[in-house]
């Protein structure tokens, strides 16, 4: 009997780039004329996943996601990997906006990925394990089918497709 062939659907970002790009973004605060002497700061927490940017005012948060957001997509990570909170008063009449590194397919997201497929009836077994899915087939063209109809609907995170056999 023919074994089964799967991929798994993840939902990661490369913690290195994303590293490289706020580096590149202090450093462009430091050297940009219209950032240079703002006091703005930008911070990535590894452990927490996320990045701070602190500074006097809302109008320059602003051009500093930008920046990250541009320093990012050339490092090949998608928007979507990153969700930007409110900004808060910080200390010394500052602002701070966290955002937050997304890793993992939640619950929800999985399920609707998952009725997705089920919907369309293809011959193929969705199983959902953690933070991950994983699709398998007899068939490798409906596996293909299934990542092209995965990529053409968005579920405002960035998916990737891996470990396929």
């Amino acid at each position: 009997m023919a074994k089964d062939s799967s991929f798994d659907i993840v939902s990661q970002v490369d913690m290195q780039e994303v590293d490289n790009a706020v580096g590149q973004v202090a450093k462009e605060i430091v050297q940009r004329y219209d950032l240079k002497d703002t006091g703005s700061t930008v911070t990535l927490d590894k452990a927490a996943s996320t990045i701070t940017v602190t500074a006097p005012a809302d109008f320059i948060v602003q051009q500093i996601s930008d920046v990250m957001g541009t320093k990012l997509i050339k490092r090949g990570i998608d928007l979507k990997a990153i969700t930007w909170g409110k900004s808060e008063s910080a200390t010394g009449g500052t602002v701070r906006v966290v955002g937050t590194i997304v890793s993992g397919i939640d619950q929800e997201i999985s399920k609707r990925i998952n009725k997705d497929i089920k919907d369309k009836k293809f011959k193929a077994k969705v199983t959902i394990e953690g933070d991950k899915l994983r699709v398998s087939s007899p068939k490798r063209d409906v596996l293909q089918e299934i990542i092209a109809l995965v990529k053409e609907n968005d579920y405002d995170i960035p998916l990737q497709f891996e470990n396929y056999r």
